[in-house]
């Protein structure tokens, strides 16, 4: 039953996110502004606006100028329901939401959806998403006992290598968002997770970059979202971060 209300849950907050990344572009106010149809500017109904279930009932295509509704809306929506649900199974305890760390969890993930699709979406990281994340990682991590020293470090660790790449490339292979976006992983991972993170993020993308360039989708010099895998790969190092730490430790250095 928990897992079912934390489902429903889960794609609500989807749906915000989904107004969320769609407001930082076009600048409309996140809280107050009502929904509209990206095309026709229609103002949009509650029941054009319940989770995955508007976009089966309405075949994808908007309900007053019937043009199509992107895969990014339900996509999202699911996407969040399953990760809450994951952070739950991690977290999990009698009361889930009295789960500080569970808390923790779910704030820290609805900043890195809205990375992940916003810069699949723009080829940008937006200041307005990464700073704040910085700087409440690093207060709700200090509140649960992480030291202040380590998550600078990682913070400083990871932003100091991005931003030598930028400088070294002059801004070719990597641009300013991702050096912000180093702080973000620092903070909200500490050291050493954060170093799994960046290490996930460099083989996915290497991975899926030369899986697109095999498809002819993408060329040699072509730009690719990397703000995109950094955020998938804190993600991924939040729920199985420490599996993967031992994993290594047995794997390789005791192995």
């Amino acid at each position: 039953m928990i897992l079912f209300f934390l489902f429903i849950f889960g794609l609500i907050i989807g749906s915000f996110l989904n107004a969320v990344i769609y407001r930082l572009k076009s600048g409309e106010n996140i809280v107050s502004e009502r929904s509209k149809c990206p095309h026709c500017r229609h103002l949009l109904a509650v029941k054009d606006l319940v989770p995955v279930l508007s976009f089966i009932f309405l075949r994808a295509k908007c309900r007053y100028c019937h043009k199509k509704i992107s895969w990014q809306y339900p996509l999202v929506e699911l996407a969040t329901a399953l990760i809450f649900i994951l952070g739950y199974l991690k977290y999990q305890n009698e009361f889930p939401v009295l789960n500080f760390q569970f808390l923790v969890f779910l704030v820290f993930s609805c900043f890195l959806i809205i990375i992940f699709v916003y810069d699949l979406k723009h080829y940008l990281i937006v200041d307005k998403v990464s700073l704040p994340a910085f700087f409440i990682a690093l207060l709700i991590n200090l509140l649960l006992g992480h030291p202040l020293f380590n998550l600078l470090l990682a913070s400083i660790l990871v932003a100091g290598f991005f931003f030598f790449q930028l400088v070294l490339s002059k801004g070719k292979w990597i641009g300013g968002g991702d050096v912000r976006l180093g702080l973000v992983m620092g903070a909200m991972l500490g050291w050493p997770q954060a170093l799994i993170a960046l290490f996930l993020a460099y083989i996915s993308g290497s991975i899926i970059g030369l899986v697109l360039i095999m498809a002819k989708k993408k060329e040699w010099h072509s730009q690719i979202p990397f703000g995109t895998f950094l955020s998938a790969a804190t993600l991924i190092t939040l729920l199985f971060g420490q599996q993967i730490l031992e994993w290594y430790s047995r794997s390789f250095l005791y192995g």
